[in-house]
């Protein structure tokens, strides 16, 4: 039987459904509002110092790796979508080893946050290319780059696999 209840999401990560507007002309939403000061007004310890994007084509899989200073700010636009995989790496969690698996756009606005320590990665199963715009709280550095790889199926081979049944 397929379950449908809620899972205890990983502590600290947060998905945050965004104020969509749609018309016949089309949709709108705000990604992220930033105070004076930098900081992301729906998560105000999040100071954007990066903004990027990222395009994925179908069957790609970006998986896994996980930061020790920075955190991130995921958008997927609501036109496409994405698998999204996590994994808390933080042995002083609650949450130690626990997992996520969603979909990220398909229909929606929302951002996810992810806190420093918690793996992350993303796949596109689907025969669509898909974008995504995401924050960051520290300037990328390619000289020491706080960017810690983990092997793509560390949860299995089949864990990026769309579910059957």
């Amino acid at each position: 039987m397929q379950e449908y209840g809620k899972k205890t999401p990983i502590e600290g990560v947060q998905i945050i459904t965004l104020q969509s507007f749609v018309d016949d002309g089309g949709a709108l939403a705000e990604i992220v509002r930033v105070d004076e000061n930098g900081y992301l007004v729906a998560i105000p310890q999040f100071k954007v110092r990066q903004s990027t994007w990222s395009q994925m084509v179908p069957g790609t899989i970006k998986a896994f790796h996980l930061h020790y200073n920075q955190e991130d700010v995921w958008f997927i636009m609501p036109y496409d979508r994405l698998l999204i995989g996590l994994f808390d790496a933080r042995e002083d969690s609650p949450t130690y080893k626990q997992t996520m698996r969603f979909v990220l756009g398909a229909g929606r606005a929302q951002i996810l946050y992810l806190p420093r320590g918690v793996a992350h990665g993303l796949a596109n199963p689907w025969n669509q290319t898909a974008n995504m715009i995401y924050f960051v709280n520290q300037w990328f550095d390619a000289e020491h780059p706080d960017e810690q790889r983990l092997p793509w199926n560390i949860l299995g081979d089949d864990f990026w696999e769309i579910k059957k049944g």
